[in-house]
């Protein structure tokens, strides 16, 4: 064990795309927790499993992956529709549900991630950084803990999701304490551990599999590809050529044969008057194909 959290600490002192001045080295407050959720799930031989705790488990990875696609990715990173305030702060509450941090700080890095896509400054770029860097090591370096606040100006203006962001590990206690308050140590393992390690990886791949694994069908600056097993795991997200070509579309399934399953909740909750102003990947940026491809 030491010897592995040697090599990770060497792995995750090479920091790339940091922020000038910022301290590098190992976040050990966010690794030891993130091996620990790993390992929760070696709970499974102990507590078994039964039909209502793999269903809270596949709920709750549902749920909360259409609130990191929807609003944490579209919404907060792209203001790709309108929503009110009530509705913004039960997604971000939802999305800091699957501990992925606070709004603030994940649409912040993913906006500088549009910005240097694959390029040396984009922290999760497999093409710089190799893959299991660009999958699951640069969010656990000290380097890249702080929230980007310039670049999300518009959402630092609303001091409940600045609360989200500066508590972002009590979302995640709540969730874990509420099932095991209502099924014991079988719901936690099932609703909490497996369901956030399923939740974790299916999201990372969108930076690690998508950039390497899959069809281009327009002529990005980046590695981005279209996978539609990815998109498929992660509600729409493996349209992610797509999503490079026109970040701004609420919409990352081009084309009705491109399942997009974010799209569809998103319109059921237009239908709701819960979001409105979903924007529409114009007809000529839609044509613009890489010539030769699919």
């Amino acid at each position: 064990m030491k010897t592995l959290l040697l090599s990770m600490r060497a792995w995750l002192d090479n920091d790339a795309g940091v922020t000038p001045g910022a301290a590098r080295g190992v976040d050990w407050a966010r690794v030891i927790p993130f091996i620990a959720v790993h390992l929760g799930c070696l709970g499974v031989f102990w507590v078994g499993a039964s039909t209502a705790a793999v269903a809270t488990a596949v709920v709750l990875f549902a749920v909360r992956m259409f609130a990191i696609t929807a609003f944490y990715h579209r919404y907060f990173s792209h203001r790709a529709f309108r929503t009110s305030r009530l509705t913004q702060f039960v997604f971000a509450l939802l999305g800091a549900s699957a501990v992925q941090r606070g709004p603030l700080w994940w649409a912040s890095h993913h906006r500088h991630h549009h910005a240097h896509a694959d390029q040396p400054e984009d922290a999760h770029s497999a093409r710089q950084h190799g893959f299991a860097r660009a999958h699951a090591g640069w969010f656990l370096s000290r380097a890249h803990f702080a929230t980007r606040r310039e670049l999300v100006a518009d959402l630092a203006r609303y001091p409940e999701l600045r609360l989200l962001d500066r508590f972002d590990a009590l979302v995640p206690l709540a969730l874990a304490g509420g099932l095991y308050a209502v099924g014991g140590l079988q719901f936690l393992v099932w609703g909490f551990c497996i369901s956030t390690v399923a939740l974790w990886h299916a999201t990372f791949t969108i930076n690690s599999l998508a950039h390497r694994y899959g069809k281009r069908r327009y002529a990005t600056h980046d590695d981005s590809r279209n996978n539609l097993w990815l998109a498929l795991l992660t509600l729409g997200e493996g349209w992610h050529n797509n999503h490079h070509h026109y970040p701004g579309a609420a919409r990352q399934g081009f084309y009705w044969w491109e399942v997009d399953l974010s799209w569809y909740a998103l319109r059921a909750l237009a239908a709701l008057g819960l979001v409105w102003d979903l924007k529409q990947v114009p007809a000529r940026v839609r044509a613009a194909r890489l010539e030769g491809s699919a």
